[in-house]
């Protein structure tokens, strides 16, 4: 007897059908407040920004996600998917540009092409709000010894 594969949107926890228009990835008019960036945008805009400060133009997804890791002193990398959602979505709103790498240049070097994003002035723009309204973390108190 052969059992039959469901389909790709059945889901078998439910042993429903999935509707990918419910899920944010899957849904490329996601809800969100006019002007509000997500804390990945923000993080993307802030190390171009940075970036941009030490004499990198461009920049290219691995690139910025070492960056961000740097940032925030993390152990691990954004992952590969939520960056490039994110990095496709801040080039929709046009706070980024990008254009792909020469591919001389990629072969020079022995690797694949990269796509090479910056910063444009809109970008710039709403990164100001964004950071003013942004959480700002709480200073925790000191343990140990009182101060004298």
């Amino acid at each position: 007897m052969r059992l039959q594969r469901p389909h790709a949107n059945y889901d078998p926890l439910t042993r429903r059908d999935l509707d990918k228009r419910q899920i944010s990835s899957y849904n490329p008019h996601m809800r969100r407040k006019s002007g509000h960036l997500l804390p990945i945008e923000l993080g993307i805009l802030e190390a171009a920004i940075r970036l941009r400060m030490e004499g990198v133009a461009q920049f290219y997804g691995f690139l910025v996600a070492k960056e961000i890791k740097e940032q925030r002193e993390a152990r691990l990398l954004t992952a590969h998917g939520t960056l490039y959602k994110a990095l496709d979505r801040l080039q929709r709103l046009g706070m980024l540009e990008s254009e792909w790498e020469d591919p001389i240049v990629a072969a020079q070097a022995n690797r694949p092409r990269r796509r090479l994003y910056w910063v444009t002035a809109a970008g710039e723009a709403a990164l100001v709000p964004a950071a003013e309204t942004a959480p700002r973390p709480v200073a925790q108190p000191r343990r140990g010894l009182a101060p004298s």
